[in-house]
């Protein structure tokens, strides 16, 4: 009985811990958080477009980091930047060392341990840099047995590609760089991305044509937050996507950061879809 007892007491311990643990996280939602704090802590990372960070001033800049300034002002709170990288940004959310992460993909498994908005923060899609000469506008043009594209070995458009092709040969790489310097050599007849990195590619390469084969493969990102029973921060960060989305202001820091490394906006695809040409 005595053992009994003591199980009951500490049964009714546990759970006294574990409703002062639900009722702490109540209280201390990402929402009130910020506004007691008077900050809002984003992580950063490099990657243009979406981050980058200035040598010579040490100053972030970038589609996310500028998008970050916007949601922080509304707030009437101060922007703290906290470096992290893609990997490790799901866990510092969870662990409260950021309240945003802006510019991640809602894949299946990461919404398994964050939350997201409804609305996306924008979209991108998949597309192909041609080697000058070569023309298409379609996947099926492309889809030819004398067609060689390049594609990072088990990235998104691998997996797409290796679906969609039946006669083109895919040329796997471990990374872009690689793929890129194939494409450069004239080792490949395309290198096939998500249409904002190969843009950036191919200013540094000086070569090429960046098309949007159709039909149009698009993904949209999102911004994380931390899971939490208070959705009012995560709906806010949604309201805040949809006004910056159609405002233009999305298009407008996208185009600002493509600029800062000379490259012309008007000959990029944009990240507001509805723009895209065949969509």
């Amino acid at each position: 009985m005595k053992s009994s007892g003591f199980f009951a007491h500490a049964l009714a311990a546990a759970l006294l811990s574990l409703v002062s643990i639900v009722q702490a996280a109540e209280s201390g939602s990402t929402w009130k958080q910020i506004h007691d704090s008077g900050e809002l802590r984003i992580g950063v990372t490099q990657g243009e477009p979406w981050f980058f960070k200035d040598p010579a001033t040490e100053q972030w800049n970038g589609i996310g980091y500028n998008v970050g300034k916007d949601i922080a002002k509304d707030l009437g709170v101060k922007l703290v930047t906290v470096e992290t990288t893609w990997g490790n940004s799901v866990a510092a959310l969870q662990a409260g060392q950021i309240d945003l992460m802006l510019v991640l993909d809602p894949t299946e498994e990461r919404r398994k341990a964050v939350d997201f908005p409804e609305q996306p923060f924008f979209w991108y899609a998949q597309g192909v840099l041609l080697r000058d000469g070569l023309t298409a506008s379609t996947w099926e043009d492309l889809d030819r047995e004398d067609v060689r594209i390049g594609v990072t070995q088990g990235s998104s458009p691998d997996l797409i590609l290796s679906k969609k092709f039946k006669k083109a040969h895919l040329e796997r790489y471990t990374n872009m760089d690689e793929g890129v310097a194939a494409f450069y050599a004239g080792r490949v007849d395309g290198l096939s991305y998500f249409h904002p990195a190969l843009a950036l590619q191919q200013a540094k390469v000086r070569k090429g044509t960046l098309i949007l084969p159709t039909p149009i493969v698009s993904v949209s990102t999102s911004g994380a937050v931390r899971y939490e029973d208070d959705k009012t921060f995560r709906d806010f960060v949604g309201k805040e996507f949809a006004k910056l989305y159609e405002s233009g202001a999305t298009q407008k820091y996208y185009e600002d950061a493509l600029r800062l490394r000379g490259v012309d906006p008007s000959k990029v695809p944009p990240v507001v879809k509805e723009h895209w040409a065949g969509n």
